[in-house]
């Protein structure tokens, strides 16, 4: 191999000399040009870049320009002029053809991204200069990745006819890290405070999973932001970033960064008012939307979040057309800022045109039906940002952008929704561990936009020692195309209750449900559900009641579930509340006959942060039976385990005590209050801490007149803490927990694990 360098080296060297040449060629008149040489070029191409012809005189600076535009051209790796008597002599050696392009060394990056991101192409004329644009090109690609170190040597190997092959050396080196952040001027708030804020972590060995620790430009850039966020929603309105400098450790193993931060005066708010210069509109009724109050302290995202509201509000008031800006007046004496927020009629705007672009598979109509915006409708940007929201929670996308773009007149605009399609198909195997079923396996194959129509279709499997289940589902959330999701289920289901009742029970049946919004927050849901349900496995030391029951049975029920829902997460929940009603009447047919109804609400609290959150929840449920049926043991109600910390499942209440079996009840009432609290550890471990306090009772077992079985409405009291991880491998949490008040016959679990992931 050739190093490009001494190819460099030696064209430098044709250079001088082809200029001390120049300067000998004046005096006289040049009769020809000839070109020596040139092999792929043609000798007329050769002279089109020469700045003399045959005729003109032998001008030195004319000549020294020709030589230049020949060395510009970039087809020539070394070009000399020289005068044989009135002959002005062209000789040249072309730049090899690539024949080959190779990467060597690469490991983290594959060939075919390498070569997406260089110039250089086989069957191109080779030039040093597009060598080296082609090398920083790579590093700057490494570089994203946060390694520094990478070094990069082109070699080329000489071929035949003047071609040669072109190999990128590649030493990668370690992933350059984060040795440490630190900040300079924060007076207020700790390092460690302000690290937790920012997206550049310090590189520690829990960190592997993660590349938060390794240095990117862009992310620094983006803390800078983070950053004033933060302070302005504590109040420094004069917060600004001094400098943000990163400087490699002489080993180039690490980057130590340091930033400089002035704080400024922290405010208060002041005087808000809301100022409204829309006819009719009385700004005494919008003044409940305001987030803050005077005398709290400043919060620019309070301000923001305050715009949007007023947004919403102004429009539920038939103002389509309006302008909400705050006016900011910032009084440095007392260090308060007066907010006044101005409404005025914005410009009159209609949606001309809906385009969407960037959909492969997925039909239009999936993504125009969650645009809260009609072709005609009058432009209102709040309804966009929610819009774009929506787009990116059916998950289909891996990018969703809604823009807009001038229309055809002034009162015309555009909706560009742009989206870029991502996978939609899932194949999960799962492995868990809970107190309750024992070791489990999980696997399900799911497509989630069935035929590009947003349709959602599952096929699952659970396995365990203690369940087995079998489900078939499919939705379609636009049914008739209307804002109703409506879905059937196919199940089988088997569980073993004989540690808890001393029987197994199978579940064979399917359901038919649909869903669709009243309000915004209120959503209503009425289904259909026909089950077979088998009692069998029952021992001859069974209880009676448990032995009465066994064989078969058929449900046959229509339900209903009224939800309002105004948590800020469903999954994970920090603030806000919900009320819940579901209401199930089996006796359309089947052999059993009952009426259940379950109420339950939750109200979440954040306290100081929300990282503590304080949680209430709570629930009561009744059944009965109807034409003077008594209600099956598997129709009951059961507490304990997850519903009621403290007691094993199936731990409490109706039990026949010559067995130890239990029956169930026909009326509960439970509740929890929770206090979940970080441990003090860095965020991205996600560990949390939980201290709990539940209480519940059931009773009414339908059993009467027997001594032997317990029926008694004493109120089950527990505590405990817990740990809950959101570890790589799926959520983890511990709990511990002591019954405070209980009776003797209930089964206490005082320890409680749940373990689950899917890959």
């Amino acid at each position: 191999m050739t190093a490009v360098s001494a190819g460099m080296a030696h064209a430098q060297q044709g250079a001088s000399g082809a200029a001390i040449q120049v300067a000998q060629l004046g005096g006289g008149t040049i009769r020809d040009i000839r070109v020596d040489g040139a092999q792929r070029i043609e000798p007329a191409t050769v002279r089109s870049y020469l700045s003399v012809a045959p005729g003109d005189p032998f001008d030195p600076d004319r000549v020294d320009q020709s030589l230049k535009a020949l060395y510009a051209t970039g087809l020539f790796a070394d070009v000399s002029l020289d005068r044989s008597g009135d002959v002005l002599v062209v000789k040249v050696q072309e730049n090899p053809i690539i024949n080959r392009i190779a990467f060597e060394g690469n490991k983290r990056i594959e060939d075919d991204k390498l070569q997406a991101e260089i110039q250089l192409r086989p069957r191109v004329v080779y030039t040093r200069t597009r060598v080296q644009t082609d090398v920083q090109r790579i590093m700057d690609i490494y570089r994203r990745q946060g390694r520094f170190a990478v070094t990069i040597e082109p070699k080329i190997i000489k071929l035949d006819q003047n071609r040669v092959d072109l190999v990128f050396e590649i030493n990668e080196g370690p992933r350059t890290g984060v040795r440490s952040i630190t900040f300079i001027g924060n007076e207020h708030f700790s390092d460690g405070t302000l690290r937790s804020e920012i997206s550049t972590k310090e590189s520690t060995w829990w960190r592997f999973l993660s590349s938060d620790d390794s240095y990117d430009p862009d992310r620094i850039t983006y803390d800078r932001e983070l950053l004033r966020r933060y302070y302005l929603r504590e109040g420094y309105a004069d917060f600004r970033v001094v400098s943000a400098v990163a400087e490699l450790t002489p080993e180039r193993e690490d980057f130590l960064i340091t930033v400089t931060i002035e704080e400024g005066e922290r405010y208060k708010f002041g005087k808000i008012d809301i100022k409204s210069n829309l006819k009719a509109l009385d700004p005494e009724v919008l003044k409940g939307v305001i987030n803050a109050s005077e005398g709290d302290w400043y919060n620019a995202q309070s301000v923001e979040d305050t715009i949007t509201k007023l947004t919403a509000a102004v429009g539920d008031l038939q103002y389509a057309f309006v302008d909400i800006r705050p006016r900011i007046t910032r009084n440095r004496d007392n260090l308060t800022i007066d907010v006044t927020y101005e409404i005025n009629e914005g410009p009159r705007v209609f949606v001309e045109r809906i385009d969407i672009n960037g959909n492969v598979r997925t039909l239009d109509k999936v993504i125009r039906r969650e645009v809260l915006v009609a072709e005609g409708d009058p432009f209102n940007a709040t309804k966009l940002r929610r819009s774009e929201q929506r787009i990116k929670d059916l998950g289909f996308f891996e990018t969703a952008q809604i823009t807009t773009a001038d229309g055809s007149a002034p009162d015309r605009t555009v909706v560009n929704v742009d989206v870029k399609e991502q996978s939609t198909g899932e194949i999960a195997l799962g492995a868990g561990f809970s107190t309750s079923d024992g070791v489990l396996g999980d696997f399900s194959i799911r497509e989630r936009n069935f035929l590009g129509r947003g349709q959602d279709l599952r096929l699952g499997a659970t396995l365990s020692t203690r369940r087995q289940e079998y489900d078939l589902s499919f939705t379609e959330p636009y049914f008739l195309d209307r804002d109703l999701s409506a879905g059937v289920d196919l199940f089988r289901i088997s569980r073993n209750y004989q540690d808890e009742a001393s029987y197994n029970e199978h579940n064979t049946g399917f359901s038919l449900r649909l869903g669709f919004p009243l309000t915004e927050h209120l959503r209503q849901r009425v289904y259909y559900q026909l089950t077979s349900t088998r009692i069998e496995n029952v021992p001859d030391t069974a209880s009676i009641y448990i032995r009465n029951e066994e064989g078969s049975h058929v449900t046959s029920l229509i339900g209903q579930e009224l939800t309002y829902d105004r948590r800020n997460s469903r999954l994970a929940p920090t603030d806000g509340y919900y009320v819940r009603l579901v209401t199930d009447f089996a006796g359309v047919g089947g052999t059993s006959k009952f009426f259940r109804t379950r109420f339950g609400a939750g109200y979440y609290l954040p306290l100081a942060s929300d990282d503590v959150v304080l949680s209430t929840t709570g629930e009561i449920g009744y059944i009965v039976g109807l034409n003077g049926k008594d209600v099956r043991v598997s129709d009951r109600f059961f507490l304990g385990g997850d519903t009621l910390r403290g007691f094993r499942t199936a731990g409490v209440g109706p039990r026949d005590l010559r067995t130890s079996d239990a029956l169930g009840g026909r009326e509960y009432a439970r509740g929890s209050v929770e206090l979940s609290f970080p441990l003090g550890l860095p965020e991205e471990f996600g560990l949390k801490g939980h201290a709990f306090t539940d209480a519940g009772v059931l009773t009414e077992s339908d059993i009467k007149n027997d001594s032997m079985v317990t029926d008694d409405t004493s109120i089950r009291v527990s505590m405990g803490t817990g740990v809950s991880w959101k570890s790589p491998f799926g959520p983890i949490r511990v709990d511990l927990a002591m019954p405070l008040k209980k009776e003797s016959y209930d089964r206490r679990e005082v320890f409680r694990f749940s373990f689950g992931t899917r890959f």
